[in-house]
């Protein structure tokens, strides 16, 4: 079967690409990143890319006039890869309403809170300040409204009574680095089908104590 060709857009230090990058260097992973957008220059996921032997592009939005605008730039940068599916990993740009429906059922976001708890900013602060005992990551498919869409998978960390926001995050990103790999696994695989604001998989996925993908 043909490996799904995967465009990863980033902003920063790209430690979610890594992972992403990390698994697809094994033939067997049935995804493979082909493009690494960013919108900042000379960021350090860049170079995570060129190490890995990936192309890159840097779109960068102020050059542009309009949001749409620079969608536009970056649907054709990656069209012009074929990239067939998206990964935001970082990328901290709201995408037009355009950009979503043009990549409608191809683009999933790993947000650090378990949705519907803590959409947008802060996460980590907001979950030590209204005392969660449990606190993670989300994968979802990216629809227009913020940090909502079909929730591929989560995984959560406990909160510790000595966390500060900084110790959480760090926790928070272990599990991250985890979970995107393998949601993204379990779509290229054609392992979902999407109804509504809901999904199905054809088969359960695995899950940890860590880990839990919707049955």
């Amino acid at each position: 079967m043909a490996r799904l060709k995967v465009g990863v857009l980033i902003s920063g230090r790209g430690s979610n690409l890594q992972a992403l990058l990390d698994a697809a260097a094994d033939p067997a992973f049935p995804a493979e990143i082909v493009l690494v957008v960013s919108n900042v220059p000379n960021v350090a996921g860049l170079d995570r890319a060129k190490k890995a032997g990936v192309a890159t592009a840097t779109i960068n939005h102020r050059d542009y006039k309009s949001r749409i605008d620079f969608d536009n730039a970056v649907t054709e940068t990656l069209k012009s890869s074929d990239v067939e599916f998206v990964c935001l990993a970082g990328f901290m740009r709201l995408v037009t309403q355009e950009f979503v429906e043009h990549w409608h059922n191809r683009m999933i976001n790993i947000h650090p809170a378990i949705l519907p708890l803590f959409p947008g900013l802060d996460t980590h602060q907001r979950a030590l300040d209204e005392g969660c005992k449990l606190h993670g990551c989300t994968v979802h498919f990216v629809r227009h409204e913020m940090d909502s869409g079909p929730i591929v998978g989560q995984a959560a960390v406990p909160v510790l009574p000595e966390d500060t926001e900084s110790s959480l995050a760090a926790r928070v990103l272990t599990a991250e680095h985890k979970l995107y790999p393998e949601c993204l696994k379990l779509i290229a695989e054609k392992n979902i089908t999407i109804t509504g604001n809901g999904l199905t998989f054809k088969q359960a996925p695995q899950t940890t104590e860590e880990i839990i993908c919707n049955p």
